[in-house]
């Protein structure tokens, strides 16, 4: 048996102007670098000595400033969080490889990012450290198989984030980071008169200034607050109704058979009718999650975003697994369908050779079985993974396209 292999359709970059932009980036931001005096390995060793800690300014400075804008650009609506690559968090290997950037960063004088601007800029040292740098990703590439699975593995949070960290709201921990990042500066002012003799007296009106509107505009975060997820899917309504309404993304019983038993595919089937229709009748694989819990999935799908990965939501018809698509959607998670006609329309076509299921003689409620059952067996039914063999000769116009809709991006000192 044959069938249309899902088409992989990215949409990052599609644009050819888009590269431009990148490389419009990244010269400011190698331009930023380089006046800021991080192509100068001694400027840049000297925090470690506590006598010039600019690095440490500059940098938690443009990392807190871009946290405040982004989440003030998520309050109003202007950004997606779900949009941003977050990187999972790994414990162990992110603790171990933290140390090692330290050490080389100690001992040569950079860091990557650091060691392109100065090797740009005619730097002998710099040079020679992204030369070591390229000899140390080829031997990890070399050797990654002898200790792959730790550093896949260990210490695994997922997309983990200060805010499930603390179980705070978004606004109360930018607030306490940019807190925190001011009482660091003004502590390394005191390390750089210790140490480094460092007449920083110049301009603190210009400086406490900044200080305030950066604490301020944190304070902004808490007043303007982040969206609801009702609040999210409002604003991207007109482009996934009319999704809903030209019937893109509902695939029929067939499909979803296929994609079933279609190894190159990463299913994920989400049921979200209640536990007791749940146990009663289920396929074989579905996860039970209730329709008031999936937009909290949300983030947990997006850290385990794979570019083969197909999630299919279903209920009894299609009004609840509608519902719990458009929650997934606003948190901007790819890949998502619906069960057309949900399982009741998946029991009238694999249904028919079932002795036990009997279909009920009057009309019932929408999002009800409209099948009787003999007995709660779950997935043990035949018709919860119907055979292969069976159906081998099912025919389809495929609807999944599978669509990459972020990037993993870096940014920063590495």
């Amino acid at each position: 048996m044959t069938f249309p292999l899902p088409e992989l359709q990215a949409t990052s970059a599609a644009n050819p102007w888009s590269y431009l932009v990148f490389i419009v980036i990244g010269f400011a931001f190698g331009y930023v670098l380089e006046i800021s005096g991080f192509g100068n390995s001694r400027k840049l060793a000297a925090q470690f000595y506590f006598t010039e800690l600019t690095v440490l300014k500059v940098m938690f400075g443009a990392i807190i400033t871009a946290m405040v804008l982004i989440f003030i650009a998520v309050g109003l609506g202007w950004l997606d969080y779900g949009q941003l690559y977050v990187n999972t968090t790994y414990l162990g290997p992110m603790i171990v490889g933290g140390l090692i950037m330290g050490v080389g960063f100690i001992v040569g004088g950079f860091c990557p990012g650091t060691s392109l601007v100065g090797m740009v800029t005619g730097k002998l040292d710099a040079l020679f450290f992204v030369l070591g740098a390229l000899v140390g990703i080829f031997a990890f590439g070399e050797t990654e198989w002898m200790f792959d699975i730790w550093w896949q593995t260990s210490g695994y949070l997922g997309r983990f984030t200060l805010m499930d960290w603390t179980g705070q709201p978004i606004g109360v921990v930018v607030t306490a980071v940019v807190a925190m990042a001011l009482f660091m500066f003004w502590g390394a002012e005191q390390l750089e008169r210790q140490f480094g003799q460092r007449d920083l007296a110049r301009e603190p009106r210009a400086r406490m200034a900044g200080a305030g509107a950066l604490l301020a505009a944190a304070v902004a975060v808490i007043v303007i607050g982040s969206p609801s997820n009702t609040e999210k899917y409002a604003r991207i309504a007109p482009e996934k109704d009319a999704i809903l309404a030209q019937r893109a993304v509902q695939i029929i019983p067939a499909e979803l058979f296929h994609t079933m038993y279609d190894d190159g595919l990463e299913l994920i089937m989400l049921d979200v009718r209640t536990e007791a229709d749940f146990n009663l009748f289920h396929l074989r694989g579905a996860n039970h999650v209730p329709l008031e819990d999936v937009a909290a999935l949300g983030p947990e799908l997006l850290a385990h975003t794979a570019p083969n990965r197909v999630i299919v939501v279903m209920s009894n018809d299609e009004a609840d697994a509608t519902e719990a698509w458009k929650a997934l959607s606003a948190e901007a998670v790819p890949n998502v369908y619906i069960l057309e006609g949900g399982i009741n329309n998946w029991l009238s076509f694999f249904g028919k050779a079932e002795p036990t299921l009997q279909l009920l003689p009057t009309a019932v409620p929408v999002e009800n079985l409209r099948f009787a059952f003999a007995a709660a067996l779950g997935d043990r039914y035949d018709s919860s993974a119907p055979s292969l063999i069976q159906y081998e000769s099912l025919t389809y116009t495929p609807k999944i396209v599978l669509q990459i809709q972020r990037d993993k991006t870096g940014g920063g000192c590495g």
